[in-house]
This record gives C-alpha cells, sequence and structure tokens, in this order.
C-alpha cells in the first residue's frame, strides 16, 4: 500500500512538473510569435516616426527574416550541446532588450541593428522549445503538449495587433515597444526562476535512450546524423506548409475582394475565420496525434481536404458567407495537422538531436517567407487573384504526397529496425 501511494505521488508530481514545463514554454512561444508581429504592426507608425519609406521598412522585415533562417539550423546543434533551457532564456532576453531599445531609441539604424538582433532571439524559440518538451513531457501527452504549443503561437500573432495598437494610440510608439520588451523579459525571468524539471525517461518518452551531452566538438559524423533524406525532406515539407499557409493568409484578402468582388469587410473577415478555425482545429490536433501513431496520413487527408476546399474559392463565384465558411473550415484543417507535422519531426530526430532537427527543418518555414510573397504580389500585379488560391492547392497537394510519401518510408524503417 505505501509503494502505490509512494508511485502515485511520483506521478502526479511528474504531471504537475510536466504541466508546469508546458505552461512556461508555451508562453515564451506566444512571446516570439507576438514579437514576429511586433515591426508589421508597427510599420505605418514606424514610418512617421522614423521618416522613411515602406521600402526601408521593408529591408528591416527582410532582415529580420535573413537572419532567422541563417541562424536557426545553427542554433539548433548549439541547443543540443548546451542545453535548450540557458538558450532560450538568452533568446528571450535578447529579444526583449532589442525591443526595448528601439522604444528608447527611435532611429532607422537602430531599427536595421533591432531586426538582426531580434532575428538572431527567434532562430532560438523552435529548436529549444521543441527539446525541451520533447525531454520533458511524456509520450502519452507529448501531441497534445504539441498542441497546446503551437496554439499559444496562434494566440501570440493574434493579440499583437489590438494590443500593440492600443498601446500606440493612447500612449506612445515607443510604449508599445517597450512593452513588447518587457513582455519577453518577464517571460524570461519566469523560466529562469523554474525549478529544473526532471527529463522523463526515455522508456516515457519514445523508447530509446538519449546519449550523455558534453561529447566535445560537433564533427562531420554528428552533422551527418541528423542531416539525413528523412530530415531534409522535412525541410521541403515544412516549405510547402508556409507556402500554403502564406497563400491562406498573406494576400487572401485582396485575393477576395478583386476574383470575388466582396467588401474590404468580409475578406477580413474570412481571413479572421481562417485563424480562428486554425487555433480550434491545432487543440483537436493534439488529440487526433496522441491517439494515432499514422501522423503522415492525417497531414496528407488534413491537407488533401484543405486543398480541394481551395480549389472551390479558386474556381468557383462564391458568396461573402460561403467564402468565410470555406475559410474557416480550411483553417481547421490546417490547425489540425500541426501536432503531426511536429511528430513527424520528432520521429525522424535521433535520439538527443531534437533540437538541430527542429532547427534545420524550421529553415523551411523562412524559406517559404522568403518566396511565397514574392511570388503571390507577381501574381497579384499581373491580375490574377485566382491563381493565389491556385497556388495553394498546388503547395497543399504536394504537401499531402509528401505525407503519404513519409508514412510509408517510416513504417518500411520500422520493419527494417524489426519494431
Amino acid at each position: 500500500m505505501a509503494s502505490d501511494t509512494t508511485q502515485g505521488l511520483g506521478r502526479a508530481a511528474s504531471a504537475a512538473s510536466q504541466t508546469q514545463t508546458l505552461v512556461v514554454i508555451s508562453a515564451a512561444h506566444l512571446i516570439s510569435h507576438f514579437h514576429i508581429m511586433v515591426l508589421p504592426v508597427l510599420l505605418p507608425l514606424l514610418k512617421d516616426s522614423l521618416g522613411v519609406g515602406y521600402f526601408e521598412l521593408g529591408l528591416a522585415l527582410t532582415t529580420f527574416n535573413v537572419v532567422t533562417g541563417l541562424t536557426q539550423a545553427p542554433m539548433g546543434f548549439l541547443v543540443d550541446r548546451l542545453g535548450a533551457r540557458p538558450i532560450l532564456i538568452a533568446g528571450m532576453t535578447l529579444g526583449g532588450l532589442a525591443f526595448l531599445s528601439l522604444g528608447l531609441v527611435p532611429s532607422y539604424a537602430w531599427l536595421l541593428v533591432t531586426a538582426v538582433l531580434a532575428g538572431l532571439a527567434n532562430c532560438v524559440y523552435h529548436p529549444a522549445d521543441y527539446s525541451l518538451l520533447t525531454d520533458g513531457i511524456s509520450e502519452d501527452r507529448i501531441g497534445r503538449a504539441f498542441s497546446v504549443h503551437t496554439f499559444a503561437g496562434f494566440v501570440g500573432g493574434a493579440i499583437a495587433p489590438p494590443i500593440l495598437l492600443v498601446l500606440a494610440a493612447y500612449g506612445s510608439l515607443a510604449s508599445a515597444l517597450v512593452f513588447a520588451g518587457l513582455a519577453a523579459l518577464a517571460t524570461a525571468l519566469a523560466l529562469f526562476l523554474m525549478p529544473q524539471a526532471p527529463a522523463v525517461a526515455p522508456g516515457a518518452r519514445s523508447g530509446r535512450a538519449k546519449p550523455a551531452a558534453g561529447q566535445g566538438k560537433i564533427g562531420k559524423s554528428e552533422i551527418g546524423s541528423v542531416v539525413t533524406p528523412a530530415v531534409l525532406g522535412l525541410t521541403a515539407f515544412f516549405s510547402l506548409l508556409a507556402l500554403s499557409h502564406s497563400a491562406m493568409y498573406s494576400f487572401s484578402v485582396v485575393a477576395l475582394i478583386a476574383a470575388h468582388g466582396i467588401t474590404l469587410v468580409a475578406a477580413n473577415a474570412a481571413l479572421t475565420a481562417y485563424l480562428t478555425g486554425a487555433a480550434v482545429g491545432v487543440l483537436v490536433g493534439g488529440s487526433v496525434a496522441d491517439s494515432t501513431r499514422r501522423h503522415g496520413d492525417v497531414a496528407a487527408i488534413g491537407f488533401g481536404l484543405a486543398a480541394t476546399i481551395a480549389l472551390l474559392i479558386a474556381t468557383l463565384t462564391l458568396s461573402a458567407p460561403a467564402l468565410i465558411v470555406a475559410m474557416g473550415l480550411s483553417g481547421v484543417l490546417f490547425g489540425i495537422i500541426q501536432p503531426s507535422r511536429d511528430m513527424l519531426v520528432r520521429r525522424a530526430a535521433p535520439p538527443g538531436a531534437a533540437g538541430r532537427v527542429f532547427g534545420i527543418v524550421s529553415t523551411g518555414f523562412n524559406i517559404g517567407g522568403i518566396f511565397g510573397p514574392m511570388l503571390f504580389g507577381w501574381l497579384m500585379d499581373h491580375g490574377e487573384p485566382r491563381w493565389i488560391f491556385g497556388a495553394a492547392v498546388v503547395f497543399m497537394s504536394m504537401t499531402a504526397v509528401f505525407g503519404l510519401f513519409e508514412e510509408r518510408r517510416s513504417r518500411r524503417r520500422a520493419a527494417a529496425a524489426g519494431q
């Protein structure tokens, strides 16, 4: 009886520790998406305050994305080498100080410095977050943990515009920037003060032991162990996913107005339905990811259905209510596959390499973020708004095919290993 009681207390303590880890890491992810939106939301105010044009401001946004894209994969190796927790604290602190300093030193030159620092800080989140979740959450809860983590990111992006614009309207541009900085510093302090959670036992995680940390310098064999066909394929998968998502949210408003003749209010309502649907879908997707190991099939089915909806938007002339419903359903499907997407990456990561693998594949987001807007802008400039959704159909279909391919390849690997 005493032994059962002790084991029960141990399980309760483990569950509480995992919940604490999930809450703090999800808060960090919320901050990362909040910071991603700071400069885009405040662009008109920065233009007036700094006396520069949109081209100069666009250069700052490009700088942010390029720095993140170039440093995200190397940061994954540092996370696995030095530990995810100190790297995440350092990244949040750097991002917080960057925006805080821009509020105190409002100049275009410092805006570019801020873009560099914030881009460097942004490269920390994916490898560090996923490494901490992979090590700190048990196998039976990891899918839902990924979904909560992704949901927090969606929330961070959604709350940034109203918070920043209200602070700027009732205070000043500096107030909004200082708040963005202080929010990150407060979250970094919470993570610093949080007790070190014990890692989940390997058997409770995935059945694979994690090698000891601190084995010297990163060598060619260590790089080769993670730069595998599966990881490179997942990087392409993330690029296609980013292109699909970019088509549906970054240019959908102008494309819906031009292609379907609806009002600006209705087009924004459709975009809101998409983003809200994605946030709801990702929570559903967590339970789906925990209830099956066929994560590639989940991704394939979700993107196949989403591509069908995008095809209807591209080829038919729909009413505003129908477009709002269609965009909302597409968002739900996009959200549902997110945890399964993360599980595919986790499955492809060698033991102890979650940070570097997530760092590598997450560069796909930056690749899609760099080339997608140029493609969609070119389509709009050439009077082809329906091809915004046509392009989404192409990218979603390619992503669905990759999901099926990855699922079959994973089964072959498992069969070869005798599992």
